[in-house]
């Protein structure tokens, strides 16, 4: 994969149940919306997720590609990123703009990876790998203006300096007075871990940035968090680490409270354990049901007869602030499976999931699934599409789905498509 990032390969007891899955094959059709080319001032490897405003225009980022002037290890011009916007026309079609190419100078950031999100007003947030003041990532804003173009206000710049969280690969998410929180994976006061990061607004476009919380790997807290946050209707936050816990290297769940006086407190509440049952080290963010239920992806671990695949879980609060775990999908890779889930889960309305996988499938590209829970427990997997059926399909989705309330889901792949770098695919029931 090549991508200036670190690779994914590189780096208490619950009851635990783990459900055997029917895997079934559903008829679905898809289609491709567009294919990222390297040539020209589109962009290419989109990593993140698809976001779409009340008209059905789709919106995202590519990690290379545009016009900036950025350069790979090699010295080989790659681009500096993109925001995107696809709109669908008459007849099927859908027309892509650039609204923005990073530039690679001054304070801009460079390599957005994650999904974007919309204010109230229609401006978009987003963060950047690198980049800013400090080459250590931001956070931008884009606002449209008359006549279709969209003006980037940077709104933080990441340094790596002891305190300030460093290096941001995931999205944001509004709380109810339009503060904006998000997490770091690198800095913080630690100094390596990563951080969990809120921006306050000001009058006159100010944002004042707050360090919630600092990871450290020493002790049980988690470590490396890759993946941004939900927040739920009482303000509190939950996330994931891709390290840390009790197990150290295993990865965690965490939750940040606030308290009176503008404090935060993080409590860990579960650590994965690579024990041939649990799954281990978790790549994306959560979702959050009306319940309070928190649903997720691992990408390692799972049944020890399944090989370490991933797996699909389930957290249920308790008590005294204790949660338990319930696996309800382990991948196997098997031929008609996927495995390796990078993404998270999205839940409709009846308590289907949906997600995708990197690698498995019956070309072995990856796919994207559903699991439908069953009377009496557990959940049955349908087989949605595997990627790389034809020569044009997309390969390795590393973000996630977006439904519409059709029921059709849009994603993307980092690479396949016409052109081998990465697609926008839409799936229709």
């Amino acid at each position: 994969m090549p991508s200036k990032k670190l690779s994914i390969a590189a780096t208490a007891v619950l009851a635990l149940f783990v459900s055997t899955a029917l895997i079934t094959s559903a008829a679905q059709t898809e289609s491709v919306l567009r294919s990222f080319n390297s040539i020209g001032i589109g962009g290419y490897y989109p990593y993140g997720s698809l976001i779409s405003d009340s008209s059905g225009n789709l919106y995202g980022t590519t990690s290379w590609g545009g016009t900036g002037q950025c350069t790979d290890d090699t010295g080989s011009a790659i681009g500096c990123g993109t925001v995107f916007e696809l709109t669908p026309a008459v007849g099927g079609s859908w027309t892509e703009k650039v609204l923005y190419s990073f530039p690679g100078t001054g304070q801009n950031g460079d390599e957005p990876e994650a999904s974007l999100i919309f204010d109230a007003s229609g401006n978009l947030y987003g963060t950047t790998y690198y980049g800013g003041l400090y080459g250590d990532g931001v956070v931008f804003e884009l606002s449209p203006r008359a006549g279709g173009e969209w003006t980037e206000t940077v709104l933080h710049s990441f340094g790596q300096n002891g305190t300030d969280g460093a290096l941001p690969c995931a999205g944001l998410v509004f709380d109810a007075a339009g503060n904006l929180y998000g997490t770091t994976n690198g800095g913080g006061a630690y100094y390596y871990w990563g951080t969990v990061f809120e921006l306050t607004p000001h009058a006159g476009g100010e944002w004042t940035e707050t360090i919630l919380h600092s990871f450290n790997d020493a002790g049980t807290d988690g470590w490396y968090p890759l993946a941004g946050l939900v927040i739920d209707s009482a303000g509190n936050l939950y996330g994931t680490t891709y390290n840390g816990g009790v197990n150290y290297y295993e990865g965690t769940v965490f939750e940040l409270t606030p308290t009176a006086g503008g404090e935060w407190t993080e409590t860990v509440i579960h650590s994965f354990d690579n024990n041939g049952t649990d799954g281990n080290n978790p790549f994306a963010s959560l979702t959050l049901d009306s319940a309070g239920n928190l649903y997720g992806t691992t990408i390692f671990g799972g049944a020890e007869n399944n090989s370490g695949a991933g797996t699909v879980f389930e957290l249920t609060p308790g008590t005294g602030g204790n949660w338990t775990e319930t696996i309800l999908r382990s991948f196997n890779g098997s031929t008609i499976g996927g495995r390796f889930p990078r993404a998270g889960v999205i839940l409709d309305a009846s308590g289907n999931l949906y997600g995708t996988t990197t690698e498995g499938g019956t070309a072995g590209f990856g796919t994207v699934f559903e699991l439908t829970p069953k009377a009496g427990g557990g959940f049955t997997e349908k087989l949605l599409h595997s990627f790389g059926a034809n020569a044009r399909d997309g390969k390795d989705s590393l973000g996630g789905l977006l439904m519409d309330s059709s029921g059709n889901l849009y994603g993307t792949t980092y690479e396949g498509g016409a052109y081998t770098y990465g697609a926008v695919f839409k799936i229709k029931p």
